[in-house]
């Protein structure tokens, strides 16, 4: 299975991505595309999201698959779309694919990109969210730590973070993971779906260094069918989120059903419907908002 997934992600790596705004990022042409909903007023400043794909993804596929313009249109914010260099993201520890491997710098990217679509579409600097699956949710772990510019709240969704954290920034996080994950393990350890070797961090060391940071208390918790909630309020004003889905594996919760041929050839698992992921996350940015 490990070989035919690895034969689909090079047939997957040779198609191009359409993207409709380009920028240039350590001489390389880098592309992303923006969904500013037609209602919105030039006059006020908005909320932007920045959702970043899995591996062997594309901008254009997750904007297909997490229904994110959808709720822009009802919310009113900038929904964010980057393509990853050759369908991956150097999210740092070993992650992951081609990104890595030749230490492509996504965190200058993500930066020079939310710069550029800020003094375009008058971007609300305190109001900037960071979300993404898999190699994007460890994207997204990875720029909350290092990143130059400040994120309100991130959300990351089957991911961890493989490269670690030694000086975390005062961010509001959420995880969102199947407990049967097979890809990112919720416990840490080799993904037995996995195409790469990395050794994963557990997803509560993950957010341990977040919670440290804000001394937060202890988490409150509730159940409801096969999703646990438990958040932690932080003494800094932030907030650590984690969904547990019992019966989930390595998906988007509320996503898209994936295509038949790509499930089959990827082993993909299926969506879990127990919960709408990017509502959810939603309502965790919008309550939060940079010093």
């Amino acid at each position: 299975m490990r070989i035919i997934a690895l034969l689909f992600a090079i047939l997957l790596l040779s198609s191009p991505a359409v993207a409709d705004e380009k920028i240039s990022v350590d001489g390389r042409d880098r592309s992303y595309t923006v969904y500013r909903p037609s209602g919105l007023s030039a006059a006020r400043p908005v909320p932007m999201v920045v959702v970043l794909h899995g591996g062997f993804g594309t901008g254009s596929q997750a904007e297909k698959s997490y229904r994110w313009d959808s709720l822009a249109n009802d919310k009113g914010f900038v929904a964010v779309y980057p393509d990853g260099y050759r369908r991956s993201w150097n999210a740092g520890g070993g992650c992951c694919g081609p990104a890595y491997r030749e230490n492509v710098d996504d965190l200058k990217f993500i930066t020079a990109m939310i710069r550029a679509v800020s003094g375009v579409h008058n971007i609300d600097p305190k109001r900037v969210y960071l979300t993404g699956i898999s190699n994007g949710a460890a994207m997204s772990y990875r720029y909350a730590c290092e990143g130059t510019i400040s994120i309100s709240a991130i959300g990351s969704v089957s991911g961890t973070m493989p490269g670690g954290c030694a000086s975390p920034k005062p961010v509001s996080v959420m995880e969102i993971h199947g407990l049967k994950d097979q890809n990112i393990p919720f416990a840490g350890g080799k993904g037995t779906k996995g195409v790469t070797s990395i050794d994963w961090p557990t997803v509560q060391a993950s957010l341990e260094a977040f919670r440290r940071l804000g001394h937060c208390k202890p988490a409150d918790a509730t159940v409801a069918g096969v999703v646990t909630t438990a958040v932690s309020n932080c003494t800094n004003g932030t907030q650590i989120a984690l969904i547990t889905v019992a019966d989930a594996g390595h998906q988007w919760p509320g996503a898209e059903p994936n295509r038949p041929v790509a499930r089959l050839l990827l082993g993909l698992d299926p969506p879990s419907t127990a919960i709408d992921a990017t509502e959810v996350l939603w309502d965790f940015f919008q309550r939060h908002v940079a010093p």
